[in-house]
């Protein structure tokens, strides 16, 4: 595209040439969209159907599963459509919309993933004093902070990274992703920017410490538990939380602070969708579908 400090539009990586395996790559991610917007829907609706599901847990299970059902909806549905029209455009603006979305999901993810965490510490750890920390008005500030510092966090994100001019418009991702777009720049990666984003892999390398240790905590005290069948209901919970945290970090890190290849690499592709894609779909169902009192409400709605 020559030396060109704007784009009209971007180009992002198609799936294949073949029309076949684009037909292929649309039925699985809407396969993959259809499950997860279900489950997120279905934990939305439970909350909202039970009047007693009203404490923190699952004021803030609701927000996640908001959040998670925005990042997948900010990315599929365009990949869907441009494997289903076999074409690859994404018009500038849709692409500063796409990254401003997902940076501020995917923090706000995070952030409230750490909350949640500080959460069932209180609750197990200090039982007595759980309804004074972790009051009505006290989530309510807590879900509004994240809510606010992310949408901020995404704007700068994306304010730094659009502010480079562009010497090419091809992406070699699935949707508008900030080390490939940083990639595009004429005059190399934009320092403010690479250093904004080593702050950010810091800061949820901070969240995943604070995490491990809350959870450590709360193992220590699951093992002074005399029942046996309580201390394996706690591990049960809280492990998968700690392990899909985890894979969601270090994919995070990874896709982030690696240099991005010329050429696209199927490394690329599955760090994408392991940050990405996974996520929203495990999330609804390690956090909540497994949780007994969700389970009650779903098998009412069910009989209804």
């Amino acid at each position: 595209m020559g030396n060109n400090t704007t784009v009209p539009y971007f180009l992002l990586l198609g799936f294949s040439q073949d029309w076949h395996l684009q037909l292929l790559h649309f039925f699985l991610f809407f396969i993959l969209y259809l499950a997860t917007a279900t489950a997120n829907l279905l934990v939305i609706s439970v909350v909202a159907f039970d009047h007693q599901l009203r404490s923190p847990m699952y004021f803030f299970l609701v927000n996640l599963a908001v959040l998670d059902l925005g990042i997948v909806s900010v990315i599929v549905p365009k990949s869907m459509i441009n494997s289903l029209m076999d074409t690859r455009h994404i018009s500038y603006f849709g692409c500063v919309a796409q990254l401003f979305l997902f940076t501020s999901f995917e923090a706000s993810d995070i952030s409230l993933l750490t909350v949640m965490a500080y959460d069932r510490y209180v609750a197990i750890c200090n039982p007595l004093h759980y309804e004074m920390v972790m009051n009505w008005k006290a989530c309510t500030r807590i879900v509004i902070l994240v809510w606010v510092t992310s949408l901020i966090y995404g704007m700068l994100h994306t304010t730094g990274t659009f502010s480079i001019p562009f010497c090419c418009n091809v992406i070699n991702q699935l949707f508008c992703e900030i080390p490939q777009l940083l990639k595009l720049s004429c005059s190399g990666f934009n320092l403010t920017e690479v250093v904004f984003l080593v702050a950010s892999v810091a800061a949820a390398i901070g969240c995943f410490i604070f995490i491990t240790v809350s959870y450590t905590m709360i193992f220590k005290a699951v093992l002074r538990i005399p029942s046996v069948k309580g201390r394996q209901k706690t591990f049960s919970t809280c492990l998968p939380h700690l392990i899909v945290f985890s894979m969601l970090l270090v994919t995070v890190c990874l896709a982030y602070l690696r240099p991005p290849s010329n050429t696209p690499t199927y490394l690329d592709f599955t760090l994408t969708a392991l940050y990405s894609l996974l996520p929203p779909l495990f999330n609804p169902i390690i956090y909540s579908i497994r949780n007994k009192s969700i389970k009650s409400v779903l098998s009412k709605l069910w009989r209804f």
